[in-house]
């Protein structure tokens, strides 16, 4: 940590907006009182998504099209959850062979790729550099000079990861791979024969960039165990033997001690576990675990999650890495939260052995695409996206037009934990503390380690610097500083 120096008077509120290196725009604002101490920390999402109202009219079969404009980081996880959402729609309770491998490929390349920016292109700089680097250094930019091997490593894995997306569904953002029921095409030969060719060496990288970051791991063990880290639930979806699945299964949220809270949740019975509530500060919504109401109920999703809530992985480089990850919990869960990203390393290793199966697949050249089924009016569906959990729940009247709408994305979920781990950073770094680049970025360092996607980032025009706005006990402006620069303003 730089030195910093002791400030003394009255009571005052720091703000960092924008919160930077993360998928969309967020503000942290942090009061502390006269004693410095830290009174309140919180992650506010600026941005409103009013996509639950924009398809309501909307044919059903246009949703998993429109819908996915909502992200353009992430477009392929919400085509595919409204499309399993649809399926219902129009009564099909399981697609073809070749349907759901070819949706299952499509969604392995999605996280595989999207993990692969987080943690290299927005965690790394941090992870590699320090959370005080210079942040002029601190970037991808720096992380290439410093580790020439990780710059091949961001850039080639997301581009395989892409590859997949643009092989099925016909380009890298906003595919256009499934219709309710099942697919619009079977998979290339001349794409299944090139994507076979570079499998093994994204599977190498993959396990080389776990190795390093393990080397990062044992050498600040004190820091990547207590960081913006306490106990806390988990929730993700699991196969019926409890392996990790990714794309389809049921329920399990466990307890911080590892107890099952529920399991075998199927997902049209959501509503019956979980529990949405609107807070004014902020346009995300904090859910919660009905059974154990709203100050004990919030949980955390992603792939801390997936890890935590899986009994085993069933591709076997991946179950190595997962065994070898368990360790760190010294018998019990993983809860330090910069784990997230360790085990974002593991799920990309499992996302690229289960695309070297898929490739390896005869099914995904079948021509059996489309199920049909007798139309119903409601349909819900729940992926693991590259954050975690995501939800989407439509009713559908009789002429087929959306008549309601809810998503619960991966963010959302973990509303209220990414808040406490503000609040830790705050307290345990920012208390007392005159504010410097570098204390700031440790708030951010949080922040980054659940990936949020803060929707509809690809909307943003313009220059946004990080503003520090430092504020008296009457709300009089003391200082600003802006981040590029690090200069006072007056």
């Amino acid at each position: 940590m730089s030195a910093t120096t002791q400030v003394s008077g009255g009571p005052r509120k720091i703000i960092i907006d924008p919160v930077t290196r993360v998928e969309g725009h967020g503000k942290v604002t942090i009061r502390l009182n006269a004693a410095g101490e830290v009174e309140q920390a919180r992650f506010h999402i600026v941005e409103f998504r009013g996509f639950e109202r924009f398809i309501q009219g909307r044919m059903y079969w246009e949703v998993p099209v429109i819908v996915q404009r909502l992200c353009g980081i992430c477009p392929v996880s919400h085509h595919l959850c409204a499309a399993k959402a649809m399926d219902i729609v129009a009564g099909v309770d399981q697609v073809t062979p070749t349907a759901d491998k070819m949706r299952r490929l499509m969604h392995y390349g999605q996280v595989l790729q999207s993990n692969a920016v987080n943690f290299f292109h927005l965690a790394s700089p941090d992870l590699l550099l320090g959370f005080d680097a210079p942040v002029a250094q601190r970037n991808i930019l720096g992380v290439i000079e410093a580790f020439p091997e990780v710059g091949k490593w961001a850039i080639f894995i997301r581009k395989f990861g892409q590859q997949i997306i643009e092989a099925t569904g016909g380009r890298r953002i906003h595919p256009r791979l499934c219709v309710p029921g099942g697919v619009n095409q079977n998979f290339p030969i001349e794409h299944r024969d090139a994507l076979r060719r570079e499998i093994g060496q994204i599977i190498e990288w993959c396990c080389q960039a776990l190795e390093l970051h393990k080397s990062f791991v044992h050498a600040h063990a004190a820091l990547h165990e207590t960081f913006a880290s306490f106990p806390s639930s988990y929730m993700s979806l699991v196969g019926a033997d409890g392996r990790m699945d990714l794309y389809d299964g049921t329920l399990r949220a466990i307890g911080a001690d590892g107890a099952p809270i529920f399991e075998g949740v199927h997902p049209a019975d959501y509503r019956d576990y979980l529990i949405e509530e609107v807070r004014s500060w902020s346009y995300m919504k904090f859910p919660h675990i009905r059974s154990l109401g709203r100050a004990d109920g919030w949980y955390r999703v992603g792939p801390l999650a997936q890890l935590n809530c899986c009994s085993f992985i069933d591709t076997p480089i991946a179950e190595a890495a997962r065994r070898d990850f368990a360790a760190l919990g010294h018998g019990g869960l993983v809860h330090a939260t910069l784990a997230y990203h360790w085990a974002r390393l593991v799920c990309m290793i499992h996302c690229a052995e289960t695309i070297q199966n898929l490739l390896f697949d005869d099914e995904l050249q079948g021509n059996d695409l489309v199920a049909t089924g007798d139309r119903r009016g409601e349909g819900v569906a729940i992926i693991e996206a590259p954050r975690g959990t995501l939800l989407h729940h439509y009713t559908v009247d009789d002429n087929g037009q959306v008549t309601g709408a809810n998503l619960i994305v991966s963010t959302t979920h973990n509303n209220e934990a990414m808040n406490r781990s503000v609040t830790k950073v705050a307290v345990d770094y920012l208390a007392g503390q005159e504010i410097t680049e570098g204390l700031l970025n440790h708030i951010e360092v949080a922040i980054r380690a659940y990936d949020p996607c803060l929707s509809c980032a690809t909307h943003a025009l313009g220059q946004m610097p990080l503003i520090v706005t430092l504020e008296d006990a009457e709300g009089a402006v003391v200082a600003t500083r802006v981040k590029q620069s690090w200069d006072v303003v007056d």
